[in-house]
């Protein structure tokens, strides 16, 4: 093993170090015909057309701009391109090669990563609902057989797309049943507004919504989440709106990438939030990965003051009905100018008129709130959040005194490994040990971001998740303590 900083950190350490948000790199060639099989096998000739007809297609950055390059005409978004490592061959070929990348973790300073696809992950993405389960279970299978002799320190995440609660559910299970326990679900679901689909067809380039499931959703997903639940299944999103969001650019990637991951991050966790599913099920833990915490920090708080001004209480001292007109219209006379004193029955008339009056006035109803400390309660042991090496905002997380109630947030460690932002995958522990050297984290800080907070996650979910892995004793004690607190 090669002497580095990382593996000399970790010596120093009296806890694992556990990787949240790894990746490797399909060897496509081989990948392609595996699935390819595998969709005729199970699903027919035709649905494997369909997949070779291209609605499927891997993500490949090395020859995106030859396939998927951004379009002004359509205001399409110029994807990544280059995210591959090519100077250091050893990383270039870690990110394939199963054995290797176990043989080198020591050298990383990591002793269990969670690792997820990379070219695959764009079936998340796929519109058709009927390809989209066959395609994922099929990339499934191939992935639990390669890293299945590497389980002692290697957990490869499952793909479970979210076009309908039943495709879900479908694909969970297989996966479940091959022995995966971490996964990946689609952020959202792209649908066509419907009066738009009715009054002119689908158009292309498309006019989409994003579906996020917790709130104004075509469908029910509370049997996906009830099956989470009993499956012991913690579910994660690494979905981005680089592609699809209104912002976006059809010539630069780094404005496409840069809070694409956190937007599409905060759309999903608010509307979980909001509607009501944390307060369904309480046991569900849910993790977003690649987007940093600042975001959940900002939204958490957003969400205690707007719930201050704005709950079921409070809502009543904005009801337009209850302006005493009278009084406002003496206050006028007093101190408008003439003008205005001319036209006071037009402005009577204005202010008098009936209030606009929703359906629901309490809009966190589904919540279950009494008090804003329940707002925390629903919030921060549901949620969580992977932060890359690199990411300085990780210290906000831990910052009991900014947010509010004393929150700490549940960031974890993701090193991100076989993707363009980690030059050298030996760097990141070291990375982010830098935050403690230079004083945004404790020790005790670090110690829940590189390593207790994934626990939580995926232990808190399934207490069995680590056996038989190098750290099962270690990931056992968080639970214990965390059970007794």
């Amino acid at each position: 093993m090669a002497e580095t900083r990382s593996a000399e950190i970790r010596r120093s350490l009296d806890h694992p170090v556990l990787d949240s948000d790894g990746h490797f790199v399909e060897v496509w060639p081989l990948a392609h015909t595996e699935i390819i099989d595998y969709i005729e096998e199970e699903a027919g000739r035709e649905l494997r057309d369909r997949f070779l007809e291209g609605q499927a297609q891997p993500f490949d950055t090395s020859s995106a701009l030859r396939t998927v390059a951004g379009d002004p005409d359509r205001w399409q978004s110029m994807p990544s391109w280059w995210g591959w490592p090519t100077e250091n061959t050893l990383d270039r070929a870690t990110s394939y090669l199963p054995k290797l990348l176990h043989d080198r973790l020591d050298e990383f300073g990591i002793d269990l990563t969670i690792l997820y696809p990379s070219m695959s992950l764009a079936f998340l993405d796929l519109a058709d609902a009927e390809l989209a389960p066959v395609v994922c279970r099929a990339a499934n299978r191939m992935h639990a057989r390669l890293f299945e002799p590497y389980r002692d320190r290697i957990a490869v995440g499952a793909l479970i797309p979210m076009n309908t609660p039943q495709g879900a559910i479908e694909t969970l299970d297989h996966a479940v049943g091959l022995g995966l326990k971490a996964g990946a679900i689609s952020g959202y679901v792209r649908r066509p507004i419907a009066k738009i689909e009715r009054e002119h067809g689908l158009l292309d380039p498309p006019v989409e919504r994003y579906d996020l499931y917790g709130m104004d959703s075509v469908y029910d997903y509370d049997p996906f989440w009830s099956r989470c639940c009993e499956l012991h299944f913690a579910p994660i999103s690494h979905s981005s709106v680089q592609f699809h969001h209104i912002a976006r650019s059809p010539s630069n990637y780094v404005y496409n990438h840069v809070g694409g991951l956190g937007r599409g991050h905060e759309a999903l966790c608010k509307a979980l939030f909001l509607g009501g599913v944390t307060n369904r099920f309480p046991a569900l833990r849910m993790g977003f990965l690649e987007g940093g915490v600042a975001w959940a920090c900002s939204l958490y708080a957003d969400l205690i003051g707007h719930w201050e001004k704005r709950n079921a209480r409070m809502i009543g001292r904005l009801d337009p009905d209850r302006l005493d007109v009278d009084a406002l219209m003496e206050l006028f006379a007093e101190h408008a100018g003439a003008e205005v004193v001319a036209e006071r029955d037009r402005i009577r008339a204005h202010f008098a008129q009936p209030a606009a009056r929703p359906e629901r006035l309490d809009e966190f109803d589904e919540v279950g709130l009494s008090r804003a400390e329940d707002i925390r309660d629903r919030f921060i042991p549901n949620f969580y959040f992977g932060c890359e090496a690199d990411d300085p905002l990780v210290a906000w997380a831990f910052s009991a005194e900014v947010n509010p109630l004393g929150a700490r947030m549940r960031a974890m460690l993701g090193s991100d490994i076989s993707h363009w932002d980690v030059v050298d995958m030996t760097d990141p522990v070291a990375e982010a040990y830098g935050a403690v050297e230079k004083g945004t984290l404790t020790e005790g800080d670090f110690r829940e971001f590189a390593f207790e907070n994934a626990v939580r996650l995926h232990g808190g979910m399934n207490p069995e998740f680590f056996d038989g892995t190098l750290i099962e004793t270690a990931a056992a004690a968080v639970l214990a303590k965390d059970s007794c607190e």
